[in-house]
């Protein structure tokens, strides 16, 4: 099968959350099933175009049309990726080669992924390249169903579109005037893309592709409810009979105790009592924390950013620390109240918190390995990885039930039996604290059992073989259609 994925990030070139994850891994999962070709196609940003690990080659010029507008195109290969996915990145240095910084945040952002939206198309139409399916990615690439069927049908026959929602709260919003001056799509495409006397690029998504994907299967329930769906519980609604979710899974060539060169110490299911103290005790020094081994680490790798739970967190810090004996240490960076109070407390319990607000991969690898209780209490998170790290790597994840937390975390008893982790269902502080208590007295009172619930973790599969199994499933049945 000839597949074709469309995003707008993806590692190691470029990533700027999630996505990019998935945009590394799913694509290697794909091109691992016999018989598949599978294309990436991401646009050519400033930080991948002048870093000299992508060598890449030109292959096609040509000129994309946005209404009036003609922008000048390179479709560049890139040389050798290893894994059988082949990879274009598409050139303008208007829209994306000459912008420095983060990837997103300009104010022509809708007319950046438009051009790149319809110079996805004309390039694998230029090509002759027409996969079985195209699979595109949040709001980014949400034009590509529109386009296809509005103006690409005769030159792509037979192909299928895709649709993936990784997070429905940023869908691709302009003004009314934006689908005269810049889409040129046909008259009749305007009730397709307008919502609100505005246009909405993923409205437009969900109701020209053929099938919608979410990345969990309950956050492909939660979005037919106001409270998740930011407007588009209707549009949602209307299209339940396309729409599905599929879990994500993880790199674990990545994240793996084994091997991962950012840990001082190495572990597996059989050996990890040994291994993770061993990483715990760097950690603690490392962060200026006292070495203690039977006291709990409570960590947290995060984005710090209240959808992310935050509030309760700092609603329960103080309380938590004059209740339990235990220690917190939170890496990332974010909304400034949020660097503050973890600032603040690590100020205040220089003996029992560290805060270290930065980006740093091998640090996040060292807190994944060497924690003991994994906090990740989000208002809603589509899927969410970082728990599946933490529970590749044998740290006990406290998870608020929602999305993707809910489908990789069932929940386990206070003697840490018939689950993976800890969870709480209400979003509030005292639920959450709760859950918090239960995995810490568990450490604390029955290591024994903590351990079986960590060695229970360790031997999930969190790979991406059984979601790109699925993605062909849902593949073949459009194609069937």
């Amino acid at each position: 099968m000839k597949i074709t994925i469309l995003a707008s990030e993806g590692a190691p070139y470029v990533k700027s959350g999630g996505l990019g994850d998935v945009m590394e891994a799913l694509p290697a999962a794909l091109a691992r099933i016999p018989g598949n070709e599978v294309t990436l196609i991401l646009p050519y940003y400033k930080k991948i175009k002048e870093n000299p690990a992508y060598e890449t080659e030109l292959v096609l010029q040509y000129e994309v049309r946005l209404a009036w507008r003609r922008q000048y195109a390179g479709l560049m290969r890139l040389k050798d990726r290893g894994d059988g996915v082949t990879v274009y990145f598409v050139d303008n240095d208007y829209y994306f080669g000459g912008r420095s910084g983060s990837i997103y945040g300009d104010l022509d952002d809708g007319e950046r992924y438009a051009y790149f939206s319809k110079a996805c198309l004309d390039g694998m139409a230029l090509l002759d390249q027409i996969p079985d399916v195209i699979q595109c990615n949040d709001w980014q690439t949400a034009l590509v169903p529109t386009y296809l069927k509005a103006q690409y049908a005769s030159r792509f026959p037979g192909t299928k579109c895709m649709y993936t929602i990784h997070n429905i709260e940023y869908q691709g919003w302009a003004n009314a005037g934006f689908f005269d001056d810049v889409l040129g799509l046909p008259w009749e495409y305007r009730g397709v893309l307008e919502m609100n006397n505005s246009v909405n690029m993923m409205k437009g998504a969900i109701e020209t592709c053929d099938l919608v994907t979410t990345v969990s299967e309950t956050y492909s329930r939660e979005l037919m409810y106001p409270y998740y769906a930011h407007g588009l519980d209707g549009i949602i609604a209307n299209a339940a009979w396309k729409l599905t979710g599929i879990t994500n899974g993880i790199d674990v060539g990545t994240f793996n105790p084994e091997t991962d060169p950012a840990l001082p110490a190495h572990y597996n299911a059989d050996t990890f009592v040994e291994g993770k103290a061993r990483v715990k005790a760097a950690l603690q020094e490392e962060v200026g924390l006292p070495v203690e081994p039977d006291k709990p680490l409570m960590v947290m790798v995060t984005r710090l950013a209240g959808h992310k739970g935050l509030d309760l967190l700092c609603y329960i810090a103080r309380r938590l620390l004059w209740e339990e004996d235990v220690q917190l240490l939170i890496l990332g960076t974010g909304e400034p109240q949020f660097e503050s109070f973890f600032k603040e407390l690590a100020a205040e319990y220089p003996d029992r918190v560290a805060a270290k607000i930065t980006f740093n991969l091998g640090l996040a690898a060292r807190i994944y390995a060497g924690g003991d209780i994994y906090l990740m209490p989000s208002k809603s998170e589509p899927c969410g990885l970082s728990q599946m790290n933490a529970m590749r790597y044998g740290t006990v994840p406290v998870v608020h039930a929602t999305g993707g937390l809910r489908d990789t975390v069932p929940p386990a008893d206070e003697k840490g039996k018939g689950g993976l982790g800890f969870t709480f269902q209400s979003y509030n502080g005292d639920d959450f604290l709760a859950a918090v208590k239960r995995a810490v007295h568990l450490y604390r009172d029955d290591r024994a059992n903590f351990e079986d619930l960590q060695y229970r973790e360790m031997i999930q599969d969190y790979s991406w073989n059984k979601p790109a199994a699925r993605y062909m499933a849902l593949f073949e049945e459009m194609l069937s259609r």
